[in-house]
């Protein structure tokens, strides 16, 4: 398994935007709704319509710690909840496959989401890239590690600041000004 970025541009994120929506609505309301939570991908996956319509909240018990996990809807969210959840009931799922009632798999959502990176230029891309760009920008906006921390539920702020590539972007400006 290799390790996947966040997307740092703005713009690479309005151009993924973009070529999500050319591909499906769903697939575009995947990745907003990825970046702008920063839930895992099995958690997103298993999302029904009841779970981000029926609150201010989306409460889920994440799959992979078995902890509780409650997360704000802000009112962007709620607008793009609302136009992608019109036309469906409360048990479907939110992410469903076109072929039948179930969702899509990890599998799926992986090349949704390459395919438009591949698109747009961007490489080290994965399911992955959806949690580490919201946790990339949040920490961007407001520098807390410590609530991003508890975002994630990670142990430490030093796994926080790796995972979202922080470190990375430390090293490589280091790097750009050594020599010798």
């Amino acid at each position: 398994m290799r390790t996947v970025q966040p997307i740092r541009d703005v713009a690479m994120i309005a151009a993924m935007k973009e070529i999500l929506m050319e591909q499906h609505y769903r697939n575009y309301f995947l990745f907003v709704l990825g970046i702008n939570t920063g839930l895992r991908i099995s958690d997103l996956l298993a999302l029904k319509v009841a779970d981000v319509t029926e609150g201010s909240h989306i409460i889920i018990t994440e799959q992979k710690t078995g902890k509780l996990k409650r997360f704000k809807i802000n009112r962007e969210l709620q607008q793009h909840i609302s136009e992608f959840t019109v036309t469906r009931s409360n048990n479907d799922y939110l992410f469903k496959s076109r072929r039948g009632s179930q969702n899509i798999k990890r599998v799926q959502a992986w090349k949704i989401l390459n395919t438009a990176a591949q698109e747009v230029g961007l490489t080290e891309i994965g399911t992955h890239t959806l949690r580490k760009t919201f946790g990339y920008h949040f920490y961007q906006k407001y520098k807390d590690i410590a609530v991003l921390q508890e975002i994630f539920n990670h142990s430490s702020p030093a796994v926080t600041m790796r995972y979202i590539g922080i470190n990375q972007d430390i090293m490589d400006e280091a790097i750009d000004g050594f020599s010798l």
